[in-house]
C-alpha cells in the first residue's frame, strides 16, 4: 500500500514539475499508538521545494519519528531492497526502533560507544 500510494504521489509531482524521489525503508513506532502487528517496510517520497528536500507520506500523511533510510531512487525499480537468484526463505527478521535521549550534542561516534 505504502509503494503504490509512494509511486502515485511521486507521479503526481513529476506531472507538475516538481522534483521528486521515492524512499523505502522501516517506519519506527515511536510517538504513534501501540499497533500489534510488528514494524515493516515502508515507503515515502520527498519533493524538492524553495531550495530545500521534504518528507512526505502519502499513506500516513503526519509526520513521523524513527524513519531508517534503505535505498532512495527514482522508483521502486531503482531500489530493490533485495535481489536474488533462486528460491530464498526468510527465516526471521525483526526490526526494533527506540527513541535516544538527549543526543543534540552528541557525536554518531560517541552514540555508538554509548551502546
Amino acid at each position: 500500500m505504502c509503494r503504490d500510494c509512494g509511486h502515485l504521489a511521486v507521479t503526481l509531482c513529476r506531472a507538475m514539475n516538481i522534483p521528486a524521489r521515492y524512499y523505502n525503508g522501516y517506519l519506527g513506532d515511536i510517538g504513534v499508538p501501540p499497533v500489534d502487528a510488528p514494524m515493516d517496510f515502508s515507503a515515502w517520497f520527498e519533493v524538492y521545494l524553495e531550495g530545500g528536500w521534504y518528507t512526505f507520506d502519502a499513506r500516513h500523511n503526519a509526520p513521523r519519528i524513527g524513519r531508517v533510510v534503505i535505498t532512495r531512487g527514482r522508483d521502486a525499480v531503482d531500489v530493490a531492497m533485495t535481489n536474488s537468484i533462486g528460491a530464498s526463505v526468510l527465516r526471521d527478521f525483526a526490526v526494533i526502533c527506540e527513541e535516544a535521549q538527549n543526543v543534540s550534542a552528541m557525536t554518531a561516534g560517541e552514540l555508538i560507544a554509548a551502546e
